[in-house]
C-alpha cells in the first residue's frame, strides 16, 4: 500500500526536482498532484484528499500555513528557506510532522518521509484495532473511558464536550494546562490510542447516531461532528466503518 502526496512549491526548479528525483515508490508514496501557489494547492488538497502534503510556507496567493489551516490535512511536511520562529510555532499548532530548511538534503527528506510513513502505518494499525473493537451493534466503536487516570479522563471529557468544534491536541492540552507532548504521551500510554485517532473515533460514533436520524443531511452531520468538509468526513467515516456515510445510511434503517 502506498500513501498519497500533494506537493505545493512555487519554485519551479525545486518542484520539478522533487517530482522527478524523489524515490516515491521506494518510500511507499505516490505523488498524485503538484501546485505552484497556495490557492491551487488548497483546491488540489480538497479535491484529492492526500495522506500527506509537502509545502513551502511563502507561496503566491496564500501562504502554506493558511492553506493547511483551510484544508483537511492529517500529515504535512514543511520545506522552507526561513527560520522564523513564528512560522515554526504555527506549523507545530497545525500538527506539521517536520519543518525542513532549504536547501533540503535528499537524505534528510527521505528520512523524514520514512519516519512519517512509519507513523501513518502505526496509526493504521491502531485504526484496524479500533474497527475490530466494535460493540455488539455493527456501527459503534468501543472506546476506553473512565480509566482512573485524572488527566486522561479529563482529556476524554474534553473530547466529549467539544468534539463538534475544530479541536485537537493543542486545544485539549491548553484546557488542561499541560504541554502537548506530555498529554500526547500520557494519552497513548493509558488508552493505547493517539489523541487524534480517539477524537476521530468519537466523532464517527456520534455521526453514526445522527445518520440514523433521517431529518439530518450528511453535510449537517459533518459540521455537527466537527469535520471541516463533507469530503473529509466521508473519507474518515469509510476508514473506520468500511462504508461511506451514504452507503451506511442506505444499509441501516432510520430510527423513528
Amino acid at each position: 500500500m502506498s500513501y498519497t502526496v500533494v506537493l505545493v512549491e512555487d519554485e519551479e526548479l525545486m518542484r520539478t526536482e522533487l517530482e522527478q528525483t524523489t524515490p516515491w515508490e521506494e518510500l511507499g508514496l505516490e505523488l498524485v498532484g503538484s501546485a505552484e501557489n497556495g490557492i491551487e494547492g488548497e483546491r488540489l488538497i480538497k479535491e484529492l484528499e492526500p495522506d500527506i502534503v509537502v509545502t513551502d510556507i511563502r507561496l503566491p496567493g496564500q501562504d502554506g500555513l493558511t492553506m493547511l489551516s483551510r484544508c483537511p490535512v492529517s500529515h504535512a511536511v514543511i520545506l522552507s528557506g526561513h527560520t522564523d520562529f513564528s512560522y515554526m510555532k504555527q506549523a507545530i499548532r497545525l500538527g506539521v510532522f517536520d519543518y525542513l530548511l532549504k536547501p533540503v538534503d535528499d537524505g534528510e527528506l527521505e528520512s523524514t518521509f520514512r519516519q512519517l510513513v512509519a507513523k501513518i502505518k502505526e496509526e493504521d494499525t491502531e485504526l484496524e484495532r479500533l474497527k475490530k473493537s466494535k460493540s455488539d451493534g455493527p456501527e459503534y466503536i468501543r472506546l476506553p473511558r473512565k480509566l482512573g487516570n485524572h488527566v486522561v479522563d479529563s482529556a476524554i471529557e474534553f473530547i466529549a464536550e467539544h468534539y463538534g468544534n475544530p479541536i485537537g491536541l493543542q486545544e485539549a492540552a491548553a484546557a488542561l494546562d499541560l504541554s502537548e507532548s506530555h498529554l500526547s504521551r500520557l494519552f497513548k500510554e493509558v488508552t493505547g490510542l493517539n489523541f487524534l485517532q480517539y477524537l476521530n473515533a468519537w466523532r464517527i460514533n456520534r455521526a453514526v447516531d445522527l445518520l440514523l436520524n433521517p431529518k439530518m443531511n450528511i453535510g449537517e452531520i459533518s459540521v455537527t461532528c466537527g469535520f471541516p468538509t463533507p469530503g473529509y468526513f466521508a473519507k474518515i467515516f469509510k476508514r473506520f466503518t468500511g462504508a461511506t456515510p451514504s452507503q451506511f445510511r442506505d444499509e441501516h434503517p432510520a430510527r423513528q
